[in-house]
Formats: structure tokens, C-alpha cells, sequence
């Protein structure tokens, strides 16, 4: 089998300024990444922007083969594939033979404007995170020294696309002992893990100076702190499929295709949520250009990493 390549066209237009939240307009305009992707994406799968010439020897068979723009967290067809091949590494190179939780954590309203703004506050939030969960394990299993296994994704969009920064991780249900011992995670009160992740995420804030003392106090005495630590979803041992859906679910993209619809007459685009019930069930209908701001606002910086490994995953190698 060989190739041959064709070089991709100049892309359709230039980087704007940096904005320090994505969104366009004269004080706020494109963060330049997001302009970078954008027109990747809408070169993607085009003859007319490069393509490779797959011929067979043997039967002398060829086609073309368009080149993909490989944009993360926004074209669909190329983060589907990412997904493919990180969750084929996953249940092949990185997950132990134990049992695993998924751990969902999040943060209120008021916090989630300063992650939009400081695009890297999600990552050290799920340092928090991680710490948070491990030194829980250790503590109810009386061991201080296990090694807990974490998977941390970072997401940043809700069930409608919207502005929702959050953390799905991937927890080893307990954790290694130094000579390789599995413990198991014993019966824990999420409402606990929830108050020790509000501290740690109110003292980040205070030591990155985003807070003072008294601001920090005033949240820890709202009635509904807007944190949430969900635990309820275990994976046993043996159901690698189930392993594997949920790592895929926990880096998902920020749009199903499915769930979107568009109204050419009437210009206009309704996307429906993932949720049945609550607050962020239902669907929503908006403008196209609307819709698009609210997407584009998901791309990460270049060279932000998404998905983290701490504890016993945290020197694995990478695919």
C-alpha cells in the first residue's frame, strides 16, 4: 500500500486578537485558537484542502482520501475518533483488574465565570479534586499511604451546550498498597467528600488571590453551596464494555449531533437536552449564531490538556 499527498489550501482567514472569554465583539474578540479550529473544521473531509491517494499493489486499486482537521472538543467525526483510540488504550494499557467509581464534581455559578476567564483554573481545580478524593480514600481505609488511581476529565459544557465547567473522573474503587494490594473503598458519605471539596476549592481560590478570607467565609455559610460530589455510578471489576462507554461519556463532545436540529425556514437552531428531568431538562431554540458562540466558547487553549492521570495512573505511558 502506498500514499501520495496533495497539501491542504491556505486556511479561509487570519487569527483575530486573544479575548479572554471567546466570545466576538469589539472589546471581546475571538481568542485566536478559536479562529484556528473554525476553519479546520470546515475544511475537514474537503477534496479541495488536501487529501492522500490510497492505491493498493496488489490489485492496483485507489481512492482519495480527504484529511481531517483533528480538532478536539469541536468536529464531531474527528473527537469520535480520539475517543475510539483513548478508550481502546485505556481498557488495554491503563485500567487495573479492580473495580471502579465514577466521580462527578461540581462548582456554583459564581465560580464557574472565573474558569471561563482563566481557562487553566479547571485544571487546578481537579488537582483539588484528586487530592480531595485520595486523601478520603486513605482516611476511611485507615491507610496513608495507597496509591488511588484517577482518571480527571475536564469538561466546561452542560446537557445544552452551555457554560458549565465540571470534572468527571475515573476512580479506582479504593486504592494499591506499596507491595500491590488492592484495598477497597469502604461505605462513604458523598455529602462529606462534597463539604471537603468546597473547603479545598475555596482555599484555592483564596491562595490564587481570587478571593479574600471574608469572601471565602460568606460562601461557607450559604444554606445551598452550589457544590456537588456524585458517587453513585460503580463499575465492577469485570464489565470492561461499561468501563469503556463511561470513559468515552466522561471526554463526550461538547454537541450530539442527534440532538440537534435545525429549522431552515425559520432560522433557527433547537438542541435538546440530555436530561429528562431538572432544571436543564427540555429543549432550547436560538439563533444559529447563537448557538455557535455558545459552542466555540468550548475549544481549549492550545497545548491544554483535557484529560489527566494522578495517583497509581499518573506514570503510565501514553498512547
Amino acid at each position: 500500500m502506498v500514499t501520495s499527498t496533495i497539501p491542504a489550501g491556505r486556511m479561509l482567514g487570519a487569527p483575530v486578537p486573544s479575548s479572554p472569554d471567546g466570545r466576538p465583539g469589539v472589546d471581546r474578540p475571538w481568542r485566536p485558537i478559536v479562529a484556528q479550529v473554525a476553519e479546520k473544521f470546515l475544511a475537514c473531509g474537503i477534496l479541495d484542502h488536501g487529501f492522500a491517494r490510497i492505491r493498493c499493489d496488489a490489485c492496483a486499486h485507489e481512492y482519495l482520501l480527504a484529511f481531517s482537521c483533528k480538532c478536539r472538543y469541536f468536529c464531531p467525526s474527528c473527537h469520535a475518533k480520539r475517543l475510539a483510540i483513548r478508550s481502546q488504550w485505556l481498557d488495554a494499557a491503563l485500567q487495573a483488574p479492580v473495580p471502579h467509581r465514577q466521580v462527578v464534581l461540581t462548582i456554583p455559578k459564581r465560580l464557574r465565570a472565573y474558569c471561563r476567564y482563566r481557562r487553566r483554573l479547571v485544571g487546578e481545580i481537579a488537582r483539588v479534586a484528586a487530592r480531595t478524593v485520595t486523601a478520603a480514600i486513605r482516611t476511611l481505609t485507615g491507610e496513608p499511604e495507597l496509591s488511588v488511581g484517577i482518571v480527571a476529565c475536564l469538561q466546561t459544557h452542560g446537557s445544552r451546550a452551555n457554560w458549565h465547567p465540571h470534572l468527571h473522573l475515573l476512580v479506582t474503587d479504593g486504592g494499591f498498597r506499596p507491595d500491590g494490594t488492592f484495598v477497597t473503598w469502604p461505605a462513604h458519605d458523598p455529602a462529606r467528600l462534597t463539604e471537603a471539596f468546597r473547603r479545598a476549592v475555596l482555599r484555592l481560590f483564596m491562595r490564587l488571590e481570587l478571593f479574600d478570607e471574608d469572601q471565602a467565609a460568606g460562601m461557607l455559610t450559604w444554606p445551598h453551596a452550589g457544590f456537588h460530589v456524585h458517587t453513585a455510578v460503580w463499575v465492577p471489576e469485570g464489565d470492561r464494555a461499561f468501563a469503556t462507554r463511561l470513559a468515552r461519556y466522561c471526554a463526550r463532545n461538547p454537541v450530539a449531533l442527534e440532538r440537534l436540529t435545525y429549522d431552515r425556514a425559520a432560522k433557527a437552531v433547537t438542541y435538546r437536552s440530555d436530561k429528562s428531568e431538572g432544571p436543564a431538562a427540555g429543549t432550547e431554540t436560538v439563533d444559529p449564531l447563537e448557538f455557535l458562540a455558545r459552542v466555540l466558547v468550548h475549544i481549549p487553549d492550545k497545548g491544554h490538556v483535557t484529560t489527566r492521570y494522578y495517583g497509581w495512573y499518573a506514570n503510565r505511558a501514553r498512547p
